[in-house]
């Protein structure tokens, strides 16, 4: 079977995880293929993929204050502010996670572990819409 590409929207509400498991699992289920390697890419420079725990939403949660801890907004030594304090703090987050993702496909299925989900993380406060690939070989 030839590799299939499939284009996925996602609308964030704002800053957060956003669990597009399913998603990515449906590609792959229409990819017919039984055993290979699904890449996700997100086509942004400000939003960013994870692999995380999705039985409790408590895990997100903790991830994404710990983030902001981590990168926070308002830093005085950010020159890249032209669409508001947000900005250069997503960029920073972004980079600091990933931008793409690959799974592997065992038996036809995404082989994610019992407790794992796919999350896209809209590092922006204000909603979007953010553009994925879903490459499934």
């Amino acid at each position: 079977m030839a590799p299939s590409v499939s284009p996925l929207e996602i609308r964030t509400s704002g800053r957060g995880l956003v669990e597009i498991t399913s998603e990515v699992a449906a590609s792959v289920s229409q990819a017919d293929v039984v055993t290979g390697l699904c890449t996700v890419f997100v086509q942004h420079t400000s939003a960013s993929l994870v692999i995380q725990e999705n039985a409790d939403p408590s895990a997100a949660a903790d991830l994404a204050r710990w983030l902001e801890r981590l990168v926070p907004e308002e830093d005085p030594l950010y020159t890249h502010v032209a669409e508001g304090p947000d900005d250069m703090p997503s960029h920073i987050r972004a980079a600091l996670t990933a931008t793409s993702l690959a799974i592997p496909v065992v038996e036809g299925r995404l082989g994610l572990g019992t407790w794992q989900g796919i999350f896209l993380w809209e590092h922006r406060t204000r909603p979007h819409r953010r553009r994925l690939l879903i490459h499934v070989a």
